[in-house]
Order: C-alpha cells, then sequence, then structure tokens
C-alpha cells in the first residue's frame, strides 16, 4: 500500500530493471575511466565523454515505466510517454522475437508499445489492462487482435499454473 492510498497500477518489477541498467551503466563508466586513467590519456574532455556515454547506455538500458488507470495505459520512456485508451482500442499486435512485445492503438489514433512480460510479472497492471479490452470488445472498436491477446493470456495463465506447481514442489 502507498502512502496516500492503493498502489496505483503498474510495472511491479521495474526496480530491478533500473538497478540492472545503472549497474551496467556505472561498470562501464568506471572501467573506461580506469583504463584512460591507467594509460595516462585521461584529460577533462575526456572524462566528460565518458560521463556522456556512461547516460546515454543508462538511458538505452532503462526500462519504460508503464501504469494504468480506468480505461487507459501509459507508457514512460526516455523519450517521452504515450497513453492508449484500453476502453477504445482499435487494434492489438502481437510481435515475437527475444522478447514478446505488443502494440496497442486506439480509436483516437494513439499507440503504445510494451513488452508482454510487464502484464505477465504485474496482476494489477493486467487487470486493469484486461478490464479495457472487455470494454472495447462489448463496444465493438477491437477489431483485430482478439486472437493475440487470448494466446497471450493463456501462455501467462500456464507459466503461472506451472510456478505454483513448482513452489508447492508438485512439478
Amino acid at each position: 500500500m502507498h502512502l496516500w492510498g492503493p498502489r496505483p497500477p503498474g510495472d511491479l518489477h521495474r526496480r530491478g530493471g533500473v538497478r540492472l541498467a545503472a549497474g551496467c551503466a556505472l561498470l562501464f563508466g568506471t572501467l573506461a575511466v580506469l583504463v584512460d586513467w591507467d594509460a595516462g590519456t585521461l584529460t577533462g574532455p575526456r572524462a566528460a565523454l565518458w560521463l556522456t556515454l556512461t547516460a546515454t547506455l543508462f538511458a538505452v538500458l532503462l526500462p519504460p515505466r508503464v501504469t494504468a488507470g480506468p480505461g487507459r495505459l501509459t507508457v514512460h520512456g526516455p523519450l517521452g510517454r504515450r497513453t492508449v485508451r484500453t476502453d477504445s482500442l482499435r487494434s492489438v499486435r502481437r510481435h515475437d522475437g527475444v522478447t514478446t512485445r505488443l502494440v496497442l492503438r486506439d480509436t483516437d489514433g494513439h499507440h503504445v508499445e510494451l513488452d508482454a512480460r510487464v502484464l505477465a510479472t504485474d496482476p494489477f497492471l493486467r487487470h486493469e489492462v484486461d478490464t479495457g479490452v472487455r470494454r472495447s470488445l462489448e463496444r465493438g472498436t477491437l477489431r483485430q487482435g482478439e486472437l493475440a491477446l487470448r494466446r497471450l493470456t493463456e501462455e501467462i495463465d500456464g507459466e503461472t499454473v506451472e510456478a505454483v506447481l513448482r513452489a508447492s514442489g508438485m512439478s
């Protein structure tokens, strides 16, 4: 529970991603400065370059923050934020690759892209999105992607069952 009331739906595991991004960037920056210093070539401008590259690496590795509320999903990335109305979705596309990405588009023309693991790891966020998708289906605005969402839900449910069985020692 938050200090000011219930926790708003958002990515539960983002903190770990932020720590990993910070750790990788700091390791890179520290090693770069140490190697440059050991070679005797470290100057003010070179130190500023390493600091800039370290900050850039952090920004690239930083996972986006995903939040949801009644009828909306917002992805806060390094270049800004995007919000989509989940209660008036037009399409949902799934892109499989190294990670499964979802692209949600609403009837207003807005879109967001997010890692499907965010929905798998945060039941509050998943509930808000699922509620919005059901409203979109009731209103008839969701014309593309219902099968992709159903498949993703089945995969998440299967992984959850496997995790529960492993934790209980039944698998």
